[in-house]
């Protein structure tokens, strides 16, 4: 009496249910709706999903979609192709960003080997070697600051005379971000070279 019914028998109760409503509809009365074209209806045809039954195999083609989505995006990372970019580098603001700063020489791409090397040269058991790199650290870390304060203004006044009037939060510190990769391995590939206008 309380037991569930199976999916079969709710999917023929369904089906039941269906019917009765198709057939009490008056056969010259109107269904409501356009009739689609058949481009349209093909097209539909063939884009439906059938989920299967079996989670293992649903999971499977999922699992087989996504991995053909991350595919093609890092191909897109790779080759710039603007339609299969991820969401956060998508559209003209980050394009125009990203070719903005690949335009430029900038000391805060160089900040991770230099970091490496003053690391380097800490561990080395001279005082002198010692405080030559905390202070050429100091002095590096304060120029890349000025360097990102520089960049990030003109970016920011350009920003707004190419873009005026369209929402471009978030663009600047997408450029900062990107400016602290080293050029070859920045990720969309750069597109226009050095000294080149975006």
């Amino acid at each position: 009496m309380f037991r569930r019914r199976s999916d079969d028998a709710a999917a023929s109760a369904a089906v039941l249910e269906q019917d009765e409503t198709t057939q009490a509809r008056h056969p010259q009365a109107k269904k409501g709706r356009p009739t689609p074209k058949r481009s349209e209806a093909e097209a539909n045809r063939r884009t439906r999903v059938t989920v299967p039954k079996d989670r293992k195999e649903a999971s499977r083609q999922a699992r087989d979609r996504m991995r053909a989505e991350r595919e093609k995006q890092r191909t897109a990372l790779l080759e710039g192709d603007e339609r299969h970019l991820p969401a956060r580098d998508k559209g003209p603001v980050r394009k125009f960003t990203r070719d903005y700063v690949d335009a430029r020489w900038s000391l805060a791409e160089f900040f991770l080997p230099a970091a490496v090397v003053i690391l380097v040269l800490s561990i080395v058991k001279v005082p002198t070697l010692q405080l030559l790199s905390t202070v050429l650290f100091l002095l590096f870390f304060v120029l890349v600051i000025l360097d990102f304060v520089r960049l990030g203004f003109g970016l920011r006044k350009s920003l707004a005379e190419r873009f005026a009037g369209q929402n471009t939060r978030g663009a600047v510190a997408y450029g900062l971000m990107r400016i602290l990769q080293m050029r070859r391995l920045r990720l969309p590939k750069p597109q226009v070279g050095r000294g080149e206008k975006p």
